[in-house]
């Protein structure tokens, strides 16, 4: 088949290296779904289609003298993408790692535990932290945070650990719906001038439909029981505390720079790393003092080690402070896997697959239904591109329509483990425990909650006849 030259992206829809190109992605996202049969990580596939798929791109445009500024344009484009995504996401798993390394969650754990409080509350206490704190934090630094928490309290039951961060992915992702900046589509809605700041708030009662229904699914098949007090204090180490207020400064820091200076919130992120790093540096230098304090301790009590001990901090807690160590831990197998898929769905989109399935909904089967589907597409397709997509076709649809294709793309990710950077960000913390199938066998209580949620924003609009063709 010829093909004609073009100063702009050209449609491979239709010839052998588009079919190709979407072929592989299909094949890669189900070694991604079967990571825990084959022990191939989610990385690996996804970032090799990646290659492939620009590959078959360029060499489409070279061999029939395509725009091949237009073919950069768009790679740069969508690792433009992946790099305000990778330094966010690259920040909130240090302050992770650190706050884990100064024992935060660990003495959270046994708070809780001290409370007594069984598994089944526990479920719904963090699953209402995420719904609640992610509007503010945004779903992915607070799936984050929370899912650290369930590893803690939950670590002699790895199906309440399962179980929990489905609901926490669920309830982030749902939070994260209802505002302005609890999700990166939302921002782009926002952004875009397509709803006002408080529209998004209309959202709310869908929302929490949308946690409710899968939860209380869920609830019946938590253990019983409450987790095993360890009996030992875990005292927080040195500087923990600092970490969490540089943390909580690093999240404001974050949402001012993108609601006053309007520049992109990775930035306040990776200040916010400054922030930590200097703090790393004074604990570091302050060591050698805080070794002299312990010595006079120990002269003046030397019976009572362990009171000293709990003073002090342990040993090795004065030991490390090494911020780069806590980068290096990070994930760095789920942030592979964020290169991946955004490379991978753009050269989608610019193949042109992207335009002709929303082209097919918005003209055939209308804005509800369209806006529906796109949301349970987004499970399988990274949300962001397909809002992208959306707004650049700028469809005809009034603000409640605007409101639903956002409350869809925000939850309809949380169908599928992989659907929404939450769920994958935790396959990586919680590795092992929390899979892609322990996430799919909830799938139906999942896609109840999301069909109910529609159904609310319907209904609260007054557009519920527009799903059976009404006006």
């Amino acid at each position: 088949m010829a093909l004609a030259a073009s100063a702009g992206p050209m449609d491979l829809t239709t010839r052998w290296e588009g079919i190709l190109a979407l072929v592989l992605f299909v094949v890669a996202y189900v070694l991604v779904a079967t990571e825990e049969f084959t022990d191939l990580s989610k990385s690996k596939p996804i970032v090799f289609t990646a290659g492939i798929i620009w590959a078959l791109v360029a060499l489409t445009y070279t061999l029939h003298g395509g725009d091949q500024e237009a073919v950069e344009g768009a790679l740069v484009d969508g690792l433009a993408e992946f790099t305000e995504l990778f330094l966010f996401l690259l920040v909130a798993m240090t302050y992770v790692n650190t706050m884990t390394d100064r024992h935060v969650f660990q003495a959270l754990r046994n708070w809780l535990t001290s409370r007594e409080y069984s598994y089944r509350k526990l479920f719904w206490i963090t699953g209402g932290l995420a719904f609640f704190l992610s509007p503010f934090l945004d779903n992915l630094t607070t799936a984050l945070v929370l899912s650290a928490v369930v590893l803690a309290v939950g670590r002699d039951s790895p199906r309440f650990v399962a179980i929990s961060c489905v609901n926490i992915v669920v309830a982030a992702n749902a939070g994260g719906a209802f505002s302005p900046f609890g999700d990166i589509t939302t921002l782009m809605v926002w952004q875009a001038g397509q709803l006002g700041f408080a529209r998004f708030f209309e959202l709310f009662p869908a929302a929490l439909v949308d946690v409710i229904v899968p939860a209380l699914c869920m609830h019946f098949f938590l253990p019983h029981g409450k987790p095993e007090a360890t009996g030992d204090s875990m005292a927080m180490r040195r500087g923990a505390l600092g970490v969490i207020a540089l943390f909580v400064a690093t999240v404001v820091t974050a949402v001012v720079i993108h609601q006053v200076l309007h520049l992109p919130p990775f930035l306040g992120m990776m200040l916010g790393l400054g922030y930590l790093k200097f703090y790393m540096y004074y604990l570091m230098k302050t060591n050698e003092r805080w070794e002299s304090q312990v010595e006079e301790w120990q002269q003046k009590d030397e019976t009572t080690p362990v009171k000293i001990e709990e003073r002090a901090g342990r040993i090795e807690d004065r030991e490390r402070f090494n911020i780069f160590g806590h980068i290096a831990d990070a994930e760095w197998d789920t942030l592979l896997f964020f290169y991946g898929v955004i490379l991978c769905v753009s050269g989608l989109g610019f193949i042109g697959y992207l335009s002709v399935t929303s082209n097919f909904l918005y003209g055939m089967l209308g804005p509800t239904i369209a806006n529906g589907l796109i949301g349970a597409l987004s499970a399988i397709v990274d949300n962001i591109p397909i809002m992208a997509a959306v707004l650049h076709m700028d469809p005809d649809m009034d603000k409640a329509q605007w409101l639903l294709i956002t409350l869809t793309a925000g939850v309809g990710g949380s169908l599928l483990s992989v659907g929404s950077a939450a769920g994958v960000a935790l396959m990586g913390q919680a590795k092992g425990k929390y899979t892609f199938v322990s996430h799919l066998k909830w799938t139906p209580a999942i896609a109840l909650g999301y069909v109910l949620s529609i159904l609310t924003h319907l209904l609260i609009t007054g557009e519920l006849g527009t799903l059976f063709g009404g006006g």
